[in-house]
């Protein structure tokens, strides 16, 4: 891991049949295919307890877990996946656009462990909405601490064609399932039109000075 990396700190499932009901035959083929992700290799600790921030604790994740017992809702893929993207925790580079966002929370179980060394796979477009499928750009991988806490920064996702605005990403704890998902941004204008959103996905974003800081808890 680059040692220049900031060190701070701060998913019910929609059907098969919803999805085929709500998207073109094409599109249900084309995104339902399979992607395979191997169990992630130990990873130092990302965080101390030294700097965490105090922002990211007046935002609620979503869902909660011990609350409701439901675990975070998976999603398609997409067909923009690729392996073995850089071990990293920003996503920016030197020519990287847009608004600055930072995205924390924790890997929990249903009963509100948290899940130590598991695996956060992020990919998502650039401020116009295009996925780089030649390199990394916008691409990245990391593991959580032992409190189960990552942080990410990135970018706010442009527009792809036909959808909202979203995240995509994987998550994986030691000798667990893999859970693939989106994370969406709230007050979106096309959140309601978008086959794929659910609310549960929402990750809760505030304004700084600095960007937006978001956070949401991902529940296995």
């Amino acid at each position: 891991m680059n040692a220049n990396l900031p060190n701070k700190i701060g998913f019910g499932r929609i059907s098969r049949r919803r999805f085929l009901r709500r998207s073109p035959p094409f599109l249900a083929v084309f995104t339902f295919a399979a992607c395979s992700q191997t169990a992630p290799k130990s990873s130092p600790h990302l965080y101390s307890d030294a700097h965490l921030g105090t922002s990211p604790k007046s935002l609620s994740p979503t869902p909660t877990c011990g609350d409701s017992g439901l675990s975070t809702p998976a999603q398609t893929p997409g067909p923009f996946y690729s392996a073995n993207s850089p071990q990293r925790q920003s996503l920016l580079e030197a020519d990287t656009a847009g608004s600055r966002l930072i995205v924390t929370g924790q890997v929990l179980t249903t009963d509100c462990v948290p899940l130590a060394n598991s695996l956060i796979d992020v990919w998502q477009t650039d401020a116009q909405g295009r996925y780089d499928n030649t390199g990394n750009k916008l691409r990245g991988h990391q593991f959580t601490d032992v409190k189960g806490r990552y942080w990410l920064e990135t970018i706010v996702p442009g527009l792809y064609p036909g959808r909202t605005r979203h995240l995509h990403i994987k998550v994986q704890a030691p000798n667990r399932p893999v859970l693939t998902t989106q994370l969406y941004l709230p007050e979106e204008p096309l959140n309601e039109s978008d086959f794929l959103f659910q609310p549960e996905l929402i990750m809760a974003i505030q304004d700084t000075a600095d960007g937006k800081q978001a956070r949401f808890d991902f529940v296995l």
